[in-house]
């Protein structure tokens, strides 16, 4: 199928559920996900956020600006509690988080007369280490961008042929994504993160991680932007600033940013379980 082919058959996922809840992050593929939906179904089509320690108040601002541009209603469940066995951080952290926060979308949408639930997973994701999808396949959670043949690359495509201003925002995970499977998740370290990661795009960083290894700080940005996060005046700035959150040690990777870094330390076993 071409690009036009898959996006017609997108739609008519939409048109056949005639109501439905996008999982709304306000990254790049649920927000394409939310233009869809209400293009499709007007206001049969609910935006649902879970505001939780997990996401940073940035992406929930983000979230609350594109649902007003799209014209989707937008609806946030407040989450504050860590599970015991998200915060006890195994390997499979996502399928446990992931299982409660889609509990809680599903709950919401069925006040609103909703019984379908969509997210933003695509084709791509289905190459990674994604133990969440288990959760979300478990729940009957539907991923129409994946049913439809879509790639990461041809939802930015179709996000710039839509006028959507995430078109080109740069990947993002969860903070619970920046600390190492096995080390106790806390809120406390979750805003040290939050923080940290906030002066990093304060200084212009586009495609960055702050990774919390208990009290050191470990910088991943973008091969391309590794040359400005070596300037002295650069280095220094963002070494006083992490220090000031409480991070003992602040160093940087030398290859760069690389997607699911921490499950490097994963085994085989854990892979496949």
């Amino acid at each position: 199928m071409n690009l036009n082919d898959k996006y017609e058959k997108l739609k008519q996922i939409f048109i056949a559920e005639k109501k439905a809840a996008v999982a709304f992050s306000g990254g790049v593929d649920s927000s394409f996900l939310c233009r869809v939906a209400h293009d499709c179904l007007g206001d049969n089509a609910v935006a649902i956020t879970i505001v939780s320690p997990m996401l940073p108040q940035s992406e929930i601002n983000d979230a609350a600006s594109l649902a007003i541009a799209v014209g989707i209603r937008h609806i946030l469940v407040e989450d504050r509690e860590i599970e015991p066995s998200v915060a006890e951080n195994p390997p499979d952290r996502c399928y446990q988080c992931k299982k409660k926060e889609y509990g809680s979308i599903m709950q919401r949408a069925r006040e609103e007369g909703i019984d379908t639930v969509f997210d933003g997973s695509n084709v791509d994701d289905l190459s990674d280490y994604r133990p969440g999808a288990r959760a979300l396949k478990e729940l009957a959670v539907r991923s129409p961008l994946r049913e439809a043949g879509l790639t990461k690359n041809e939802i930015r495509e179709l996000s710039k042929m839509l006028c959507l201003p995430t078109w080109d925002k740069p990947a993002f995970a969860c903070l619970a994504s920046r600390i190492p499977y096995g080390e106790t998740i806390t809120e406390e370290k979750l805003s040290r993160v939050e923080k940290a990661e906030d002066f990093l795009r304060s200084l212009g960083f586009r495609q960055f991680r702050v990774r919390s290894h208990d009290n050191l700080a470990r910088i991943e940005v973008a091969t391309s932007e590794r040359v400005k996060l070596f300037s002295t005046d650069i280095m220094d700035a963002i070494s006083a600033e992490l220090k000031s959150l409480g991070f003992i040690y602040v160093c940087a990777e030398l290859s760069g940013y690389e997607t699911g870094s921490l499950n490097r330390t994963l085994t085989a076993e854990s892979l496949t379980k």
